[in-house]
């Protein structure tokens, strides 16, 4: 049996399968050479939190090895136990902050460790910009191969607070009453918002806090008599599976979705007419039919309760109309920022051809539309263009058309039929856009592109492809859509060839 080298001691494995194991796990670093194991589980160890990953996380190191601990901060020195350890990093819980952070604050809210959500909330405000404009940097470099792209300061708001116009709420039941909350994350563990603490969802609109409030407590005197009822929660599907709640931000409009299993609910009536009459400034009141997967929040029957099947909102100088399963930006505020921004670098003139590829339901095509000459929108979701065909003819804007159809296959379809825009805008989901949609920038030589990006990582990817096919990323606007989490929007200026004046 051959000898096999750890912490600077030879030692004779019992077995073959020993020493392979040991050998490959010193040459993958786990176990350095002349070191000791880096790591147990269970074992508490001081770290000095050096980083923030984008789920949000410090990190520090730990004998070369990285270690992710939820709740701290860079500029922390803590102690953490180990939870687990892979090949190239670890995780932890925080134990103690031995020694905190300049940017380190106490949470605003009481269920700051329990729900997840705000996984930044024990940061400060302009910490956070800070360190958002950082992940966008660190992204660019690390996974697109981009250094030097002029990255502007996050910008972020004056109020960072109760700026949701929409919340999705679970039900479930805790101690023989519906309670209205969060998942925990990465579990089906429900955190009540109005139990423990002072109520509601610190990020979402205080009017919306009010109306889930209200709908709680009515669930609680009307919900009992519905399919399953509470006492058989745990073994049946339950019938009351969310409460969707949207605000028109500059309206005042509000819609309330309870989404609820198939079959007839008794009380039905009774908790519309009592909702009603405590929130009487309701615009819309709707009953959703889901008897699907657990994942899906809405399901595709609506039925209208009371008032109007769908609410309205101002942004800028158009109106949009929302319905329950529209997509609409959930910070208004931002999202004047965001879209302003995207005018801005598309600097049109009244002239230009504007391709919106995942054009959702027209807001950023219909906020082009006042200074271009023509407005293509794509978007995969057919609700969702016929929802932007209404807006247009809301707003009386006759030259934007949507057309339904994947992007990925659409824009190679206009490249092919010879269309060459002159700004094309690119608003793709999390994943960000396919290579089709891409080749297809490329091919047709678009002078000037603005990528809309709600993921550094694959925004990073993707501005890497066409850099590498003649794009110059030429700035980097981060926005803070969603202050106290993780998360990061971008607006990007690329521009096609040679430098151009802007």
């Amino acid at each position: 049996m051959s000898l096999v080298t750890v912490a600077g001691k030879a030692i004779r494995p019992a077995n073959m399968e020993l020493a392979r194991i040991l050998k490959k796990c010193i040459s993958g670093n786990v176990i350095p050479m002349n070191k000791e194991f880096p790591l147990k589980k269970m074992e508490q160890i001081e770290l000095s939190i050096t980083g923030l990953t984008h789920a949000g996380e410090g990190v520090g190191r730990y004998r070369g090895l990285a270690v992710f601990v939820p709740e701290t901060a860079p500029g922390d020195t803590v102690l953490a136990e180990v939870l687990e350890w892979k090949k190239n990093y670890a995780r932890a819980r925080l134990l103690a902050v031995k020694k905190p952070s300049p940017g380190r604050r106490p949470p605003r809210c009481a269920r700051f460790s329990a729900c997840g959500g705000c996984r930044l909330q024990h940061v400060d405000y302009a910490e956070q910009l800070h360190l958002k404009t950082g992940l966008v940097k660190d992204s660019l470099a690390r996974i697109g191969g981009l250094s030097g792209v002029a990255v502007r300061d996050t910008a972020g708001m004056d109020n960072p607070w109760h700026y949701r116009n929409k919340v999705v709420l679970q039900v479930g039941e805790r101690g023989g009453r519906y309670r209205l909350g969060f998942y925990a994350g990465d579990s089906h563990n429900l955190v009540p918002i109005f139990q423990d603490g002072p109520g509601g969802c610190l990020l979402v609109d205080r009017d919306l806090n009010e109306v889930a409030k209200v709908i709680e407590n009515l669930l609680n005197k009307y919900g009992h008599g519905a399919p399953g009822g509470i006492n058989d929660w745990k073994r049946h599907k339950p019938f009351f599976r969310h409460v969707v709640l949207r605000k028109g931000f500059f309206t005042g409009e509000i819609m309330v979705v309870l989404v609820t299993g198939g079959g007839q609910w008794p009380g039905e009536k009774a908790f519309t007419g009592e909702l009603l009459s405590q929130r009487s400034g309701l615009t819309s009141v709707v009953r959703n039919i889901n008897d699907g997967p657990a994942g899906v929040i809405l399901g595709r029957e609506n039925r209208l309760l009371a008032g109007r099947k769908c609410i309205t909102d101002r942004l800028d100088h158009l109106t949009f109309r929302i319905s329950p399963a529209s997509f609409y930006q959930v910070n208004p505020v931002q999202t004047l920022v965001l879209y302003r921004q995207a005018l801005d670098y598309a600097a049109l003139t009244g002239r230009e051809t504007v391709v919106d590829a995942y054009s959702g339901v027209g807001t950023i095509a219909l906020f082009l539309a006042r200074r271009a000459k023509k407005v293509y929108g794509l978007e995969v979701v057919p609700g969702a263009v016929g929802d932007a065909r209404l807006n247009a003819v809301l707003n009386g804007i006759d030259n934007a058309e949507f057309h339904p159809g994947a992007v990925e296959e659409r824009l190679p379809a206009l490249a092919a039929c010879g269309l060459r825009p002159d700004v094309v805008v690119l608003d793709p989901p999390r994943r960000g856009c396919g290579r089709e949609a891409l080749e297809a920038v490329v091919k047709m030589g678009v002078p000037r592109v603005v990528y809309v990006s709600c993921d550094p990582g694959t925004l990073a990817r993707d501005l890497g492809y066409l850099a590498g096919k003649g794009y110059r990323v030429e700035e980097v606007q981060p926005v803070d859509m969603f202050p106290w989490t993780q998360h990061v929007e971008c607006v990007v200026y690329l521009a096609w060839g040679l430098p151009v004046s802007r």
